[in-house]
């Protein structure tokens, strides 16, 4: 493993995940920064951690830090992400990448000015099964792709204080699971030409359930579903003119596929074995890319995330929802 250095910007549930995946691997985490020492302290003495700032400001500003993980609420993403590229750190910014396309362009533009990396943590895509599927669709193995459909769909906590039902940190469906069918999609077919969508809405306005067709012109449809309130199958179907792809459950995290040809011959059997939960490929991939003096990866390309948010975007003017801080006078 290398030597570069790792800040964890942030110390909620999806830090603590991260994090163990990087201790797991093997990778150097030289500092975490909370918005108090306390927790700070706490989230260090957990992973083994030698230093702890309790505040962003003094993480960021470590010699020892090269590359800043972003773990806040959505809303908070593009703040922390600027604040760790002024200080000319390199940045992995947990999925969805921002809150909307406009932060998503004001993060790219900032990197680029800076000559650092900036990477969306969308760690799907860097799994193990993942890249063997993009392996049997560049190989043409399904012919030509027409189809995708996939659910994310949970039983999460239905306190209307807990971050996933909290509007004003982006909580709801669509950015928290939606983003990964919606990002799958993506790097199936690319920007949609046309977007559909309908939501219920739970109790504090945030979207329970989020559902998406995508139209790609003539060549394909993609079909999403997400839902915060009710367990799913979490399956997946890529579908293409000389074969399909079934993903099995969990489809986002490391699993199992099957290739089967139109007259249901199983042509490939892929099951996915590794050491720790998955996240640990993008972080592999970012200090790849940073030892490689390149600031853009060609598996989440910074295009993308920010035409990911766009998508995003559009669902949420179909369903017609809002976030605080996106009103006008806010």
């Amino acid at each position: 493993m290398s030597e570069i250095g790792w800040g964890i910007l942030g110390t909620g549930g999806i830090a603590h995940t991260f994090t163990k995946d990087l201790v797991d691997d093997g990778h150097r985490i030289v500092a975490v920064g909370s918005r108090t020492q306390e927790r700070a302290d706490a989230f260090a003495d957990e992973f083994d951690i030698h230093t702890a700032y309790g505040s962003y400001e003094d993480l960021v500003a470590d010699p020892d830090v090269d590359i800043v993980y972003i773990a806040t609420p959505h809303p908070e993403h593009a703040a922390g992400a600027e604040l760790a590229l002024n200080a000319g750190k390199h940045v992995l910014v947990e999925k969805p990448f921002t809150l909307n396309a406009a932060e998503a362009v004001r993060v790219v533009e900032l990197a680029e000015s800076k000559g650092l990396l900036v990477l969306e943590a969308m760690w799907t895509r860097f799994l193990p099964h993942v890249e063997r599927i993009r392996e049997l669709i560049a190989d043409g193995t399904l012919g030509q792709l027409r189809e995708f459909a996939a659910d994310h769909e949970q039983l999460l906590p239905s306190d209307p204080q807990h971050r996933i039902n909290a509007l004003e940190l982006g909580g709801g469906a669509l950015l928290d699971l939606g983003v990964y069918p919606i990002s799958f999609a993506s790097m199936l077919f690319g920007a949609p030409e046309s977007v559909q969508a309908s939501a219920r809405f739970g109790p504090t306005g945030a979207d329970a359930a989020t559902d998406a067709v995508f139209g790609y012109g003539d060549r394909a449809l993609a079909i999403t579903r997400c839902a915060l309130d009710l367990p799913g199958t979490n399956t997946a179907t890529i579908l293409g003119t000389d074969a399909r792809i079934e993903i099995d459950s969990v489809w986002y995290a490391p699993t199992s596929f099957r290739v089967i040809t139109h007259d249901g011959e199983v042509t490939e059997a892929y099951k996915t074995r590794i050491v720790g939960g998955g996240k640990q490929f993008q972080a592999r991939e970012a200090e790849r890319l940073i030892e490689a003096g390149e600031t853009e990866s060609p598996i989440m390309p910074q295009a993308e995330s920010v035409s990911i948010m766009r998508t995003m975007d559009a669902v949420r003017e179909r369903i017609g929802l809002v976030y605080p801080q996106e009103r006008p006078g806010v």
